[in-house]
């Protein structure tokens, strides 16, 4: 595919991210509407809006985080899907839809190719990556609410009408920053970036480092919950593992994984934005990393860390192998091997 120079790249560019991102929003947008309206009993209407809404149609009523994670995952892999295949989504629009234009209009035997053949290198690597983590930890927590029947973080807030709706836009925003990185590289046409290269090699061990660290935290605390329903020990909180160096292993990885694709995804930004080829804006490269960095500060400061630290101060908080734990092991990074 041609583009007509510089102008060009950057109204492609803009345009598809501005597509993937309004498709975010659009569907959180409804559900705080939608649940805004059964709350106060307005009578204003609203449409139904995808993803969100959707799940939210069931939830809000019922008071149930249930469908929580299972939207959060469908919202990650339909955004991502869509930012990957975005021209031909597009091309299933009527002509009307000017603000979504592509440069050229896709043939219905263009659309919704092989990605091997549609995606560039960075552009299928970086999807793949997103999708993979997406996949495993949304089919992760509906395994274990489905098991639980609750997710302690809502006790409280699912009874409080505004807080809950906060909570679904919260997880609207959080797709949307979050996955910033994919839906930028996957918005900048493929013959505009550059090869892969030790920058991208650098950035996917990054991400394969945090990916395995929060599939083992994961599976070493269910397993540690297995073995004490079959009481085969009676510790009161898990201190074994990575657990031993990190009293939120878990949440590392996911900061550390995320880190890796803003890495990846900032060596065809940066080569983008700069030079006498650029055609996008110098501040772009630095988009990529508002994902870890949101990532992180959530998780440590908002629904995270403090939720589940308040919950441990409140059980354990006058045991003395709880204050050990607490005053050895670092909240979230630290080096390798045990602490205590």
């Amino acid at each position: 595919m041609a583009f007509p120079g510089q102008a060009g790249l950057y109204k492609e560019t803009v345009s598809r991210l501005a597509g993937v991102i309004g498709f975010t929003y659009v569907s959180s947008r409804a559900l705080t509407s939608r649940y805004i309206r059964l709350t106060v009993f307005s009578c204003d209407s609203s449409r139904s809006y995808l993803v969100q809404t959707a799940f939210a149609a069931v939830a809000v009523p019922l008071q149930t985080e249930k469908f929580y994670d299972i939207a959060g995952t469908c919202g990650f892999l339909t955004s991502t899907i869509l930012s990957a295949y975005y021209p031909s989504f597009r091309s299933l629009l009527p002509a009307s839809f000017t603000f979504a234009n592509v440069a050229q209009p896709l043939a219905a035997g263009q659309r919704f190719g092989n990605p091997f053949t549609v995606l560039g290198g960075r552009q299928l690597l970086l999807s793949l990556m997103a999708l993979t983590w997406t996949s495993r930890l949304g089919s992760y927590l509906a395994q274990r609410i489905h098991k639980d029947g609750k997710d302690s973080r809502f006790d409280e807030i699912k009874k409080n009408p505004l807080q809950f709706s906060g909570a679904w836009l919260g997880q609207a925003t959080w797709i949307t920053l979050t996955g910033l990185p994919v839906y930028l590289i996957n918005s900048i046409p493929r013959n505009a970036q550059p090869r892969l290269g030790l920058v991208d090699l650098i950035g996917f061990s990054i991400w394969a480092s945090g990916f395995l660290l929060e599939i083992t935290a994961d599976k070493q605390k269910s397993a540690w919950r297995e073995r004490k329903n079959e009481k085969k020990h009676d510790e009161a909180f898990i201190k074994e593992g990575v657990w031993s160096w990190s009293r939120h292993p878990n949440y590392a990885g996911e900061v550390t994984l995320w880190a890796g694709l803003s890495v990846v995804a900032s060596n065809a930004l940066f080569s983008a934005s700069t030079g006498s080829a650029a055609f996008l804006p110098g501040y772009f490269p630095y988009l990529a990393f508002l994902s870890p960095t949101f990532t992180y500060l959530l998780l440590k400061y908002a629904s995270g860390v403090p939720l589940l630290e308040k919950s441990a101060e409140k059980k354990w908080g006058n045991r003395e192998d709880w204050k050990e734990y607490k005053s050895k092991v670092p909240v979230l990074f630290g080096w390798p091997g045990s602490k205590l």
